[in-house]
């Protein structure tokens, strides 16, 4: 037999109000006990202190589907800076297999342009594809640049469309600018409809994205905040081959396709896929790949180990963030702490 007991009005609803919540936070991350799954508490604990020392605003590490640490502030939304091109090229995969977009168009076919200096009938024959790979030759001023992609962006005119890589923001703005007028949906909106709801993120909202432009370019950048384990579902998908429960969220092959290095650069023998990073099979295992943005926002996952791992900094809290380098140190603590 149950007891029943008489909850006074005020506590009643404060009862409630856990109930819903744990209804709406049902499809929640679920916990595993790392020592059960073999990780090895010690080196993990090792880990832990070397990533607090960077100071980041969050920490997830997801094994099999479940959380086997984290640490920081887990649900603050920070701005994710340039992991808002991995999240488009997410998008790009579905208009993609819908027929919405043909990554073999050009700008001409699609009457892409710029401000003055406008594109040249040169500059015009690049395809989509080119964009997502960071290949253009369009070195036109763009929104939201760094100023060290300013100081290197090579001349106009220097390469042919397709046949240099930079890592080039016009490219990536105005592959936002093709996305909205090719399937009539804006970013933001469309990333929560079409993935943050179907993987039932805790925190993102259409709310948490905007558009930046600049005088020099009609192509606005298209910021999105992140908190660290929404981030964390994003690369679970990717982990997963595009997969979410029982339903085929984003094409296997297009998971595979925007993830294949196309180029190679130097940055650590790392590849660039559509809009991410591929990182080297001897060290990290096959098919590991990462999105990473300014100031150390990275969301990196190892088919070899099954695991998704997220880093989160907020720069107002950080302002010197944390570079790359060193969180490839605290990837390489977390994968000698794991089975």
């Amino acid at each position: 037999m149950f007891a029943v007991r008489i909850i006074p009005g005020a506590l009643l609803l404060f009862v409630v109000v856990l109930l819903i919540a744990g209804q709406v936070n049902a499809q929640s991350w679920q916990e595993a006990n790392p020592s059960d799954a073999g990780w090895s508490v010690e080196k993990l604990e090792t880990a832990k202190r070397y990533s607090i020392s960077l100071k980041p605003t969050a920490i997830m590490i997801v094994q099999d589907g479940k959380v086997i640490a984290s640490w920081g502030e887990v649900s603050h939304k920070v701005n994710v800076a340039s992991v808002r091109k991995s999240l488009l090229s997410a998008l790009y995969g579905i208009a993609v297999s819908e027929r919405r977009i043909d990554l073999s168009s050009s700008l001409a076919d699609l009457d892409i342009d710029d401000k003055e200096p406008s594109l040249t009938a040169t500059e015009k024959t690049a395809t989509v594809r080119d964009l997502l790979m960071a290949r253009s030759g369009i070195y036109h001023p763009a929104a939201y640049e760094t100023g060290d992609i300013k100081r290197k962006r090579p001349a106009r005119g220097s390469h042919a469309p397709g046949s240099h890589w930079f890592y080039n923001n016009w490219d990536f703005n105005a592959l936002g600018t093709i996305y909205r007028q090719q399937t009539g949906e804006d970013i933001f909106q469309s990333f929560e409809k079409r993935i943050a709801r179907p993987l039932d993120m805790d925190d993102f909202s259409a709310r948490d994205g905007r558009y930046i432009t600049e005088k020099f370019s009609r192509h606005p950048a298209y910021p999105f905040s992140l908190s660290a384990r929404d981030a964390a579902r994003f690369g679970q998908l990717f982990l997963n081959g595009g997969r979410w429960g029982n339903s085929q969220i984003l094409p296997a092959s297009w998971v595979e396709e925007s993830t294949t290095a196309y180029s190679w650069t130097k940055r650590g023998r790392q590849g660039y896929g559509y809009m991410w990073w591929s990182l080297p099979s001897d060290v990290w295992g096959p098919n590991a790949a990462y999105a990473a943005g300014y100031g150390g926002q990275i969301i990196a996952y190892l088919p070899s180990k099954r695991m998704v791992v997220v880093q989160t900094v907020d720069l107002k809290q950080n302002p010197k963030g944390i570079r790359t380098s060193a969180f490839f140190d605290l990837l390489k603590h977390i994968v000698s702490a794991a089975p």
